[in-house]
């Protein structure tokens, strides 16, 4: 009885990745054959490492602080600079990939100064980005630069996760974007994570020459099912075609100390 109860559980699991990954493929094929509809001439990923090499490049930074990066930095270890790296959890590579390490949340003092200072999907895992967004502003020099990207609070998949909990979004994670399993699943709070909410948080800490610049497509966190992929796709189109800013899947800020 154990062993058929494993063997249907198996097999469940088989059929519920079987027909992800289908859908995934029709997905993928939307994107591919229609792209004004489906696609999107900006990636936020490739635009935020733009930016910072040539945040790197023109303001030549002493330090450079990654919040969030653990193993998967955002840059490369450089005779130019002191990379810095700061989360609250640990693995061994991190010692080899930054100068220093630090294990504690940005939410917390943190003594070391920086030129520069980066992440990337970081601060919606913050519980109280008023005092990340403070203590960021202590930690850089005079005429110090962040650079972020936020996923916003208000773009269908991040409701979603806060509508379904903690809990129930690792399972999620796990069954339908494998792929993503070893690096989701942290909890999110989405805590000033908008663009309004955010340039008003940099303000009141005393950042000044704020900038920040909106992208409205997400949906392959929607892949997993066609006719969700495809609805969010059409929002996210009406969001772009009307610069409706709080309802962006995210936004990259740059700000000056």
């Amino acid at each position: 009885m154990h062993v058929s109860k494993i063997s249907i559980k198996k097999v469940f699991s088989l059929m519920i990745r079987a027909i992800v990954r289908f859908n995934q493929e029709i997905s993928t094929a939307l994107v591919t054959y229609l792209p004004t509809i489906f696609g999107s001439n900006r990636n936020a990923s490739k635009d935020l490492n733009s930016r910072i090499n040539y945040s790197v490049n023109e303001t030549a930074p002493k330090t450079v602080l990654e919040i969030g990066g653990i193993d998967r930095p955002l840059l490369k270890k450089s005779s130019l600079y002191k990379y810095l790296g700061m989360d609250i959890d640990f693995r061994p590579d991190c010692n080899l990939v930054y100068d220093e390490f630090f294990v504690q949340s940005i939410e917390e003092k943190f003594t070391k100064r920086s030129d520069l200072i980066i992440s990337k999907t970081l601060l919606e895992h913050v519980k109280d980005n008023k005092k990340s967004i403070t203590n960021m502003h202590e930690a850089l020099n005079d005429g110090g630069l962040m650079v972020h990207y936020v996923p916003s609070k208000y773009h269908p998949y991040s409701l979603l996760l806060r509508l379904v909990g903690h809990q129930l979004q690792k399972v999620l994670i796990t069954a339908l974007r494998p792929e993503a399993a070893e690096v989701s699943g942290y909890l999110a709070f989405f805590n000033l994570c908008s663009p309004r909410q955010m340039r008003r948080a940099c303000e009141k800490a005393g950042f000044k020459d704020i900038k920040i610049t909106c992208y409205y497509r997400a949906t392959d966190y929607f892949s997993f099912f066609v006719p969700a992929f495809i609805l969010v796709a059409l929002w996210e189109n009406i969001c772009a075609k009307f610069c409706l800013e709080t309802m962006a899947a995210g936004f990259i800020i740059e700000a000056r100390k």
